[in-house]
């Protein structure tokens, strides 16, 4: 595969972590990755906006030990360490919702560096990015 489109909407860690995972692992192998990021994800875009991000309520009784056993196999379970990996691969892309950008008061000048996609609406990145990608994944 060659191009990846992503569209991330969970912000719970546990949830968050798998896409950015197998971005990860596509852009190693160098694959290009586009991700948008809507609903409660994009605040994984705002600077300092995963820091609060938990295990959902299901297995909350057991997010120190899953941290740790991330942590443990070479990665890091600090959500913005993570795209910040992302981005030095040199193939990945953030995009920020522009609906949930206005809903969660994310803007140009609180977004990370790291999102240099920007703030886009929907309709521009299914159109113009996830239709000319070869897969378009929805986590």
């Amino acid at each position: 595969m060659k191009h990846l489109a992503m569209i991330v909407r969970d912000d719970s860690l546990d949830k968050i972590m798998v896409p950015i995972a197998s971005a990860h692992l596509q852009a190693s192998e160098g694959c290009k990755v586009d991700m948008l990021f809507l609903s409660w994800a994009v605040n994984a875009l705002k600077e300092g906006g995963s820091d609060d991000f938990k295990i959902q309520s299901a297995h909350a009784d057991k997010e120190e030990w899953i941290r740790d056993r991330i942590n443990s196999i070479g990665m890091t379970s600090d959500i913005y360490e993570m795209l910040k990996m992302l981005k030095a691969t040199g193939n990945v892309n953030f995009y920020a919702c522009s609906m949930a950008a206005s809903v969660f008061e994310i803007n140009e000048k609180n977004i990370i560096d790291e999102a240099q996609g920007g703030i886009v609406g929907l309709s521009w990145f299914l159109n113009d990015v996830a239709s000319v990608a070869d897969h378009c994944q929805y986590w």
